[in-house]
């Protein structure tokens, strides 16, 4: 299986550090944390360590950048990462592939997709059926954005394969000058780089690519399974304060979540990450509990198996994926 071969192959990750721990936790175990890319989009997480929510249940770690599924997954199986932040789809991948190492999903974080279809120029009365014939710069194949593209496009009657090309050999960290250099008529991408970009160059943000799919687990917290049988105490405690911090993003203002958010996006500035912020929470992007639902695992390996990513007779239970007890403990 092509994305699983990917992974495999990926054991020296690209990172970028953040260190934004609060200072002062008592009897803190520092765990080795990777995050898929650095993105508002995962705003509830940066929520829950600038807020010390991680630090009151004692635990501590740096902001490592895997810059993909594929490299933070292979982390954790390597043993670099005890948690990572990834794509639900990587559970599959690693379950039906040959690793003696198997994880499982144990917190929801963002509820679908987060990225917004971009063009070069506002276009009255946008419809998606105006993308026949058009390059999109999205990511790289097998992964949650490539899948979810692949999903809405089908939703609005066009061939992924046929109707448009897709360019998915642009590293994460490139795609912004890339778009801009007119790689691709149109491209996807999350905050703040949304905001940005329409704020300073004049690109436009069309369509939410998850709220053309629906509600479909996006971006989950996994750990090994010995990982989570030898320190369930940490992953509970990390849930709980996952959990915390999706309750307020749901109610802070803007004003006060640009405040806690700034420490973790220098240079942006405060009224982008506002703009931003609203921008995700009106689309609805993320969870309001960790909770990670069946009915979610089933819907993604629905689109796996469309996209021809997995076999139907490889499909798996919910059990061989997540270990649901956390989520459903979390206060």
């Amino acid at each position: 299986m092509k994305p699983f071969k990917t992974l495999c192959a990926s054991m020296a990750v690209a990172a970028s550090l953040l260190s934004a721990a609060p200072a002062g936790a008592q009897d803190t175990t520092k765990i080795k944390f990777m995050e898929v890319i650095h993105s508002l989009f995962y705003a509830p997480l940066y929520v829950a360590k600038g807020q010390g929510y991680f630090a009151r249940h004692g635990i501590d770690f740096d902001l490592l950048a895997a810059q993909g599924s594929d490299k933070a997954t292979a982390a954790l199986l390597g043993g670099a990462a005890d948690i990572a932040l990834v794509g639900p789809e990587t559970s599959v991948y690693v379950q039906t592939g040959k690793s003696p190492v198997k994880i499982r999903l144990f917190a929801g974080l963002t509820a679908t997709d987060g990225s917004f279809l971009m063009g070069h120029e506002a276009i009255d009365g946008f419809d998606w059926s105006q993308l026949r014939g058009k390059k999109i710069l999205g990511w790289r194949e097998g992964s949650s954005p490539a899948l979810f593209l692949r999903a809405a496009l089908k939703k609005h009657g066009l061939d992924p394969d046929k109707d448009v090309q897709i360019v998915t050999n642009i590293a994460p960290a490139a795609r912004t000058g890339a778009f801009m250099a007119k790689t691709a008529d149109f491209g996807t991408f999350f905050e703040p780089d949304v905001s940005v970009m329409a704020a300073t160059k004049g690109y436009v943000p069309l369509a939410n690519v998850g709220s053309e799919v629906g509600r479909i687990d996006y971006t989950v917290f996994a750990a090994t399974q010995t990982f989570i049988a030898e320190k369930p105490q940490i992953v509970q405690g990390f849930t709980d304060a996952i959990a915390e911090a999706e309750a307020w993003v749901a109610t802070a203002s803007p004003e006060e979540a640009a405040k806690v958010l700034e420490p973790f996006f220098p240079g942006v500035d405060p009224a982008v990450l506002q703009t931003s912020f609203e921008r995700q929470r009106a689309a609805g992007l993320w969870k309001a509990t960790p909770v990670i639902a069946p009915e979610a695992i089933s819907a993604l390996q629905d689109m796996l198996i469309d996209g021809g990513l997995m076999r139907a007779e490889d499909r798996q239970p919910y059990e061989a994926l997540v270990a649901p007890e956390f989520a459903a403990k979390a206060r």
